[in-house]
């Protein structure tokens, strides 16, 4: 049996198949319909109380959700991208927080108020956007002395990437920012990068918008 991973094709998902994909770990993907709202089904909340993606089986039944809860307990599982001394294991999980507790929401938000809701409110698009420069401002510095986010390449980076990556789709640009737009460049080159990304599906980019402009109402229920 292997590891079960409940997703969809958003950023908190594919931080997880990243993961699967660079520890080398088998793992078998059941996607989640948004769009009928299969995320609030009963068997699913059984899974996942929070009735949102990702969720993690594991091969003895071990059911986790929470993206950074299951990016640490990988890290753990395999002993890879997560140190073991107490210092380094305390930087990756600091930004894996902030990962979790700026970019993510912040980012969220704009992504909402820019794209799906049903009313335009400039200063509210300003206000999110503004706080996400300011929080790769802070990715940007942390780049000059490090190659990757925490040191070494550790789930931090894969917590981080595909929200960054997004950068667009959130209406902020990172011209500014030439160490994030390094760092961004060097870990989508990683082979298992690209192929936690195509999971669930492979999508062009204007399939990617398409579906999830049609999901979206269903996603902010």
């Amino acid at each position: 049996m292997a590891i079960k991973l409940y997703t969809a094709a958003t950023p908190n998902g594919w931080k997880i198949s990243i993961a699967l994909e660079e520890m080398g770990l088998p793992y078998e993907v059941r996607v989640i319909d948004f769009a009928s709202q299969e995320q609030k089904a009963d068997w699913y909340i059984k899974l996942n109380p929070n009735g949102r993606i990702p969720t993690l089986v594991d091969e003895d039944g071990f059911t986790l959700f929470e993206s950074g809860a299951i990016l640490i307990y990988l890290g753990e599982k395999t002993g890879k991208f997560l140190p073991r001394d107490v210092h380094g294991r305390s930087r990756v999980i600091q930004w894996l927080m902030f990962q979790m507790s700026g970019i993510g929401p912040m980012m969220g938000q704009a992504n909402v108020f820019l794209r799906y809701f049903p009313e335009k409110i400039p200063p509210v698009i300003e206000r999110y956007q503004r706080e996400v420069t300011r929080l790769f401002g802070i990715l940007d510095r942390q780049l000059a002395s490090h190659e990757y986010i925490a040191g070494e390449y550790s789930i931090a980076d894969m917590a981080l990437w595909p929200w960054v990556s997004g950068h667009e789709w959130s209406g902020v640009g990172i011209d500014e920012f030439p160490r994030l737009e390094r760092w961004l460049a060097g870990v989508g080159a990683r082979p298992a990068v690209q192929a936690g990304r195509d999971v669930p599906i492979k999508r062009d980019r204007a399939a990617e918008i398409e579906q999830a402009m049609k999901a979206a109402p269903k996603m902010l229920a």
